[in-house]
Parts: C-alpha cells; structure tokens; sequence
C-alpha cells in the first residue's frame, strides 16, 4: 500500500489496494477514478475465471459503519462499473455496483464472495448515476441503492465467512473494456 489519501467525508485516510489508472479529487469533494483495461475482482463459481485486479481505494472502518457515495460513470463496455467495496482478501468481499449489464443498460449488481463468488442483478435504470451504501452491521453488512439520496432500496444482507481485518471503500472495474472512469 501507498501513501493515504484523505476525503473530508471519510474518517480515516484511504490506501489504494490496487492502484487506479488516474484520479482526481475535485473541488466538491467527490473523487473520480479510473479503471486500467480488463479490471475485475470476481471468483467464479465454476473455476473458469478468477480476477483479482480491480482498483481498490480503502479505509478499515469501525465495527458498525456506513459508507454511501453518488456514482456516476462512463459506462461503455460491459461490466463496466463504479463500486463501494467491503474487502478482506481476494477470497472474501462484497461489492456493490452501478454496472453496465450485457443488454447495455445501467443496473444495480452486487457480489459477495465467501470463496468463490454469488452475483445478483437487482434493478435496471434509466441513467449511469446512483446512490450507493453499504452498513456494516457487526459481522454482517447491508446493502441499498437510492435514485435521490433521500429513499432507499434494499439490495442484499448477508454476512462474510471471515471479516477480521475488513477493509471499506471504492473501487471501478472494465473487465470487458479498455478502461472507464467514474466520479
């Protein structure tokens, strides 16, 4: 890991796990990143395709925590995405997502990994932009998106086979692509 970086929403410094391709802290406070081409964490469940590679920007929160961010993006290839991250190691994890499905539209994702990795597709959207939380419950975490940041659906709770250690924050991922960036 490398130096930290500090977001005034954020209450301690974040460290880049896997380093993005470029980011940018802007004035308003929002951070945008980029992701390098064919970026990803997924473990399949057939054995077939394990990556491990995707931009990951990382805080240890405290035991009881919610972290909630406004993604946006240029989605352009499939899977591309912006992601709030819960990140243990390559085996154990969760994120949720404001991905490009393979019809071409935005949709909220969410994968949780215990292993290898379960992936559901939640809802589809009208435009690459959501709100997204994730709350860590203890040993176990909640999952909700928001169009407006005032109501929120629930996406997916579940608990991670090994949370010592759990690490929190933001990710972006083109697994299929030559790269995307999101704010």
């Amino acid at each position: 890991m490398n130096a930290g970086l500090q977001l005034d929403s954020i209450p301690a410094a974040l460290h880049w796990d896997v380093p993005a391709a470029g980011h940018m802290l802007h004035a308003d406070g929002s951070l945008q990143m980029t992701a390098p081409p064919r970026t990803d964490l997924f473990v399949d469940p057939r054995g077939m395709v394990d990556m491990t590679n995707s931009t990951r920007l990382l805080f240890q929160p405290d035991e009881h925590f919610t972290l909630s961010a406004h993604a946006r993006g240029d989605l352009v290839a499939t899977y591309d995405a912006a992601v709030l991250m819960l990140y243990v190691d390559d085996r154990h994890w969760a994120k949720l997502c404001l991905e490009l499905s393979p019809q071409g539209q935005p949709m909220i994702v969410s994968v949780v990994t215990n292993g290898v990795s379960d992936d559901c597709n939640s809802v589809v959207l009208d435009a690459a932009a959501a709100y997204l939380r994730v709350a860590g419950l203890g040993t176990a975490f909640a999952l909700h998106y928001s169009l407006d940041g005032a109501t929120w659906h629930f996406v997916r709770y579940f608990a991670l086979q090994h949370s010592a250690g759990l690490r929190a924050g933001f990710s972006v991922q083109s697994p299929t692509g030559d790269g995307c960036t999101v704010t």
